[in-house]
Parts: C-alpha cells; structure tokens; sequence
C-alpha cells in the first residue's frame, strides 16, 4: 500500500514537499517514481529514483526544480517542488517500480494521489 500526503493550495514561486509512505512490502527493493495528471490531461511522468536512491530521473519539464529522495528506513518517497508553476496543478501519485521507469504502465503498485493545485 502507497500513501500520499504534502498536497495543497499554493502560490506561483512556493514549495511543496510531497510523502509517499508504503507499508505491506519490500519497500527497499523497489524503484519508486511520482506521476501526475491534470484535468483532461493524461498521465505524465514527474520523477523516479532507484531502489537504492543512487540514480534519479526527471522529466524535463521539473528538472532543476524538483527533487526526489527516498528514507528506506522509513519507508518513504519525497519529492521536493521549488518554484511550483500554476501547470504543475495536478494530481501527484508514488508508484513502485522495479526498474525506475518513465513509463506508469511498467509500475506494479500505485498510491491514491494527492492534490496540488499553483495559483498565480
């Protein structure tokens, strides 16, 4: 099980740091990876990280911008967003992954999201 917190209402220029918690599994031995979805938009990728938090992958679009992280001692993805846009409004999910893939189709377990919403 993936949970998501961190989401809110927040201005053009703040931050936001997102958790994602898991419980019920191998939690060290899995990639994990922060999606998004906009209204009527489809799911895109936002970032992974590796099982070990060694290597990290961006899309191009948050890149310099956000950070993801992982605690495996903790059990938890972060994933850190400076200088939010009013196009980073969406539907933020974690997903777990063996491999750290770009593609959402390749991720065995999702979160239930959670909202972030950038107001100009």
């Amino acid at each position: 099980q993936l949970v998501e917190s961190g989401g809110g209402l927040v201005q053009a220029g703040d931050s936001l740091r997102l958790s994602c918690v898991a419980s019920g599994r191998s939690f060290s031995t899995y990639a994990m990876g922060w999606f998004r979805q906009a209204p009527g938009k489809e799911r895109e990728f936002v970032a992974a990280i590796t099982w070990s938090g060694k290597s990290t992958y961006y899309a191009d679009s948050v890149k310099g911008r956000f950070t993801i992280s992982r605690d495996n001692a903790k059990n938890t993805v972060y994933l850190q967003m400076n200088a939010l846009k009013p196009e980073d409004t969406a539907v933020y999910y974690c997903a777990a992954d063996p491999y750290a893939s770009r593609f959402g189709d390749e991720y065995d377990y999702w979160g239930q999201g959670t909202q972030v919403t950038v107001y100009s």
